[in-house]
């Protein structure tokens, strides 16, 4: 029997980022250097076929520092911490790496210049996410304010409109970040802002080559997990570009068939955190059932490498 065509077109830039690659490699060469058992504070980043590997190698996750015994090292996770994590590691002299990518550190450094020369900072982020949650913790509880719709930035009561910053989450929808930004500058003129959007380079990047591949598909897939928020934003992203079915799919088992008979083409893209051993399984899925013809849509190159603490590049 003739399997049926299909245009598969890949987006590039996809999948790992610079500074899950970082995270990664970090409790890689911490297992390396201190052997196991290295312990992990929350998941290294958000993916469960990248968390396990980890544990078999030998990495052990919980959920807070008080779970970790005090005469092993204990890493942050990519996502960054509150302030108070180091400093309670430090208190019970902990040999600790901060694992935080440095576009999220970047954005902390952000928060407190912010605050030492006075400002109230505004969070633009999604409540109880480990990024936003490691944001706010940098200052004094109380002193963030948190707005994740427009809707929000309409009851937010503030110290002094005047007298205000703002800050996001490095892994939001630009499009949905930049309409919540226009209402903070609407309500407060005076409101500062970074320089630069504090959106990463890797979340613009994989958002905008799907913007570019939605219009041509049937139907998108995403390869991430369920609590990535960047993953999720681009199927968000990707339905609003024309895409008449964006789905995440953790790994190939996920694909729900029946919703994609008949289809013509499939876009398929990663999240930030999703390895290529993932996008090609889901692939040669597709492969499997179709006679499938590929096309990259490549809407930038990523060069960026980010160096691992100097901690791990030490002999013990």
């Amino acid at each position: 029997m003739t399997k049926p065509p299909l245009t598969l077109y890949l987006a590039a830039p996809r999948g790992f980022c610079a500074g899950v690659d970082r995270a990664i490699k970090i409790v890689e060469m911490a297992l390396e250097k201190w052997g196991a058992p290295v312990y992990v504070r929350h998941e290294i980043v958000h993916n469960k076929f990248v968390v396990d590997g980890l544990r078999e190698k030998g990495a052990v996750f919980v959920a807070e520092l008080s779970d970790c015994p005090d005469d092993r090292p204990v890493i942050f996770s990519a996502h960054g911490v509150p302030k108070s994590v180091p400093q309670a590691a430090q208190a019970r002299e902990m040999v600790f790496v901060d694992a935080t990518c440095p576009l999220v550190s970047k954005v902390h450094i952000e928060a407190q210049r912010h605050a030492d020369n006075g400002l109230q900072m505004v969070m633009i982020g999604h409540a109880g996410h480990p990024e936003t949650v490691g944001t706010m913790g940098q200052l004094p509880e109380g002193d963030v304010l948190l707005v994740e719709t427009t809707d929000d930035v309409a009851t937010i009561d503030v110290r002094d409109p005047e007298r205000l910053a703002y800050v996001t989450q490095t892994t939001l929808s630009v499009d949905d970040t930049a309409d919540v930004v226009a209402a903070l500058k609407a309500r407060f003129p005076a409101i500062v802002g970074p320089h630069k959007e504090d959106i990463c380079y890797a979340t613009t990047n994989r958002q905008e080559a799907v913007k570019a591949m939605a219009p041509k598909c049937d139907a998108m897939l995403v390869v991430g997990a369920p609590n990535s928020s960047n993953s999720k934003r681009l199927v968000e992203v990707g339905a609003r570009a024309g895409c008449g079915y964006a789905q995440l799919v953790q790994r190939a088992a996920d694909i729900d068939w029946r919703a994609l008979d008949g289809i013509r083409s499939i876009g398929i893209t990663a999240g930030a955190s999703a390895p290529e051993v993932l996008i090609n399984e889901v692939m040669d899925a597709f492969s499997e059932r179709y006679e499938v013809t590929r096309e990259l849509i490549e809407t930038a190159v990523e060069n960026v490498e980010f160096k691992v603490p100097r901690v791990l590049r030490t002999p013990v």
